[in-house]
């Protein structure tokens, strides 16, 4: 019977892989990925309704709300806030759950950018 051993090489290019986008953690890419998760959002009607539901936003008003300073960091808090919205959107981008918390950690933090 063989048991399985983990592969040293895949393990250190995740390591790796993890490390540059913890480095790379920018305001830039913060704010890129929750316009991607805005868009992830705004597929299904569904998930879209729960967002502006959750910030009290109105559909209309939404491209308004978008050039608010904090709506961005609201983007990435909704998503945080529901681990399987989460999940689903960490795997249709390929990336860690934890990089979406690292990205509202950085725009929670940083001050906020003028429109």
């Amino acid at each position: 019977m063989q048991t399985a051993i983990c592969d040293p090489q895949r393990y250190d290019r995740t390591n790796e892989f993890l490390m540059a986008q913890r480095e790379a953690m920018t305001r830039e890419f913060a704010e890129m990925l929750a316009i991607q998760a805005l868009s992830f959002l705004a597929e299904e009607p569904e998930r879209l309704g729960r967002f502006l539901a959750f910030t009290g936003i109105e559909a209309q008003s939404l491209r308004d709300a978008a050039l608010e300073p904090n709506f961005l960091l609201g983007v990435l808090d909704h998503l945080a806030a529901d681990d399987r919205l989460l999940g689903e959107f960490a795997m249709q981008r390929e990336i860690a759950p934890e990089t979406v918390a690292g990205a509202r950690d950085l725009l929670a933090g940083a001050p906020p950018a003028t429109p």
